[in-house]
């Protein structure tokens, strides 16, 4: 019966910690100082009295990201980390541009459902479900697409002109995981012999990838 209580209590526990947890007061920006400090949702809070409307204000998201390499694209995530002002709330916003043909490759936001939303160019989004269907849609200016938590997606600009992604997360802090990278640039790196029976590669074919994504971290 112990036993039975104590996984009961271990997958409610799991359950509660699956997304960002409430706020227990207003707001918590988030602050490095911890003299002056209460520890809240993962940061530290600065003290009520020194708040101001700067700690929730963000300027720069209009600014166009460089695409100026070999994905043709640029990922801009604003978390907490960067907008202190998000400590507590859930959420998150993001700009992502697009270069023609540039693309954000297969990753994952382990922490956050993303919702996008087209703002300039043709876009093509897709994700996988764990039965490994694909759900995709070519999205213009002022389409809305949705992207479960943690699945796997992409985006690809088809059209011939810059595209523009502004999306939002339902968490402070979703993370972004690249799977290749996340495969094959790993620090240290995954035996090699594993990878090529995963994948059905040479193993000499692993290891030029895994140096070709070591690189890149």
């Amino acid at each position: 019966m112990k036993s039975v209580n104590f996984l009961l209590a271990f997958v409610l526990m799991a359950m509660a910690s699956a997304y960002d947890p409430s706020p227990l007061q207003d707001y918590c920006v988030a602050i490095n100082d911890t003299k002056s400090a209460i520890f809240v949702n993962g940061r530290f809070c600065k003290d009520p009295s020194l708040v101001t409307g700067d700690d929730f204000t963000f300027s720069g998201l209009n600014i166009p990201g460089d695409t100026n390499n070999l994905l043709g694209s640029n990922a801009t995530l604003l978390t907490v980390y960067s907008f202190p002002g998000l400590n507590t709330l859930g959420i998150t916003i993001a700009r992502a541009d697009f270069a023609p043909g540039g693309v954000l490759p297969p990753h994952i936001h382990p922490r956050g459902t993303e919702l996008l939303l087209v703002q300039k160019g043709t876009i093509y989004a897709g994700f996988v479900d764990s039965n490994n269907t694909l759900f995709g849609k070519i999205l213009y200016p002022g389409d809305v697409f949705v992207i479960p938590l943690a699945l796997n997606h992409f985006q690809v600009n088809i059209g011939k002109t810059d595209g523009v992604i502004l999306a939002s997360f339902n968490s402070q802090n979703p993370g972004f995981i690249k799977l290749a990278n996340s495969v094959f640039g790993t620090n240290p790196p995954i035996d090699p012999y594993a990878l090529a029976r995963a994948f059905q590669l040479d193993v000499n074919a692993v290891k030029q990838l895994q140096a070709k994504f070591s690189s890149t971290n």
